[in-house]
């Protein structure tokens, strides 16, 4: 994947901005997630390279088939390279961000294609999901995933909104992707620290503002409002500009990863590739270095 799927300045490919995104997002050392010298048991950085790899070919084409056949599309290339759940999210943010046209702001095109979404969609969406089995569903009062849909996709991402950072995008016209997260982004690369630390940086003040619906859904919102706070005492302490903060970041990580790893803040990661996506697709940020390496410079 590293030989056909890199990129470098001036490259203008969806491929390119899907599988570098993917990448900085993985082998940055983010707290709680799988991360260089950080991996899980079932789940190591090559399965995301691999995923990546996977969907990025995919995603290029998002303009040219429906949201839910892209879904669906991404997740069926994803488990033929990985027999888990590594990227369910990402497509879920990905899909509609690709599906822009280039020549449109995604501020505005983004609206369009989920205004544009059917109920069709949703059945393939529901399909996509229900064969990724992603932790901590549930069941809702409507439109639940074990039935049929009989609502559009944007309507239904609209009721799981409450609970579902993911789904809020949608419902909100990625405002945490395309405004918060630029912001922040633009306010890491400021700073003096390496770019994979900038993008941990991002992770931990994602989790101070939102928390993490994942670890809301698998552990309950009182645990995920326990890591919100604990990630903004950490931004407190002057992480990572701070030399004497580290084990302050050492003591967070290493509680997001008690219970084997059940505190993951999964759906930050999700954001995280979106919002790297968008900053690659619009020439925000150029990656230094190469990210697909096992162990780059942190």
């Amino acid at each position: 994947m590293t030989d056909s799927i890199t990129c470098q300045r001036g490259t203008h490919s969806r491929a390119e901005w899907v599988a570098t995104a993917c990448a900085m997002e993985v082998m940055s050392p983010k707290p709680g997630n799988v991360a260089p010298a950080r991996e899980f048991a079932d789940s190591s950085i090559d399965d995301f390279l691999k995923s990546a790899g996977a969907i990025a070919p995919v995603l290029s084409g998002a303009d040219e088939r429906t949201l839910g056949e892209t879904i669906l599309q991404a997740v069926q290339a994803t488990r033929r390279v990985v027999n888990h759940n590594t990227n369910l999210g990402i497509i879920l943010l990905l899909s509609p961000l690709a599906k822009v046209p280039r020549d449109r702001l995604l501020s505005e095109g983004i609206l369009e294609v989920l205004d544009a979404t059917t109920v069709a969609d949703s059945c393939l969406v529901y399909e996509a999901i229900r064969m990724t089995q992603p932790a901590g569903l549930g069941k809702a009062r409507e439109q639940d995933l074990n039935g049929e849909p009989t609502l559009n996709l944007l309507e239904c991402m609209r009721l799981a909104a409450d609970r579902d950072m993911i789904a809020a995008q949608y419902a909100n016209g990625f405002q945490q992707v395309l405004i918060c997260g630029q912001d922040w982004l633009r306010e890491a690369a400021a700073t003096n620290v390496s770019q994979p630390q900038q993008i941990s940086w991002l992770a931990v003040r994602l989790l101070a503002e939102f928390g993490d619906s994942l670890i809301a859904r698998k552990c309950g919102q009182q645990m995920s409002d326990v890591v919100r706070e604990k990630a903004q005492k950490l931004l407190d302490s002057g992480w990572p500009i701070q030399h004497d903060s580290a084990p302050r970041f050492a003591e967070f990580d290493s509680f997001l990863r008690e219970d084997g790893n059940r505190r993951n803040p999964g759906t930050t990661a999700d954001l995280i590739a979106a919002i790297l996506f968008t900053a690659l697709r619009d020439g925000r940020i150029i990656p230094v270095g190469d990210w697909f390496k096992r162990k780059p410079d942190c």
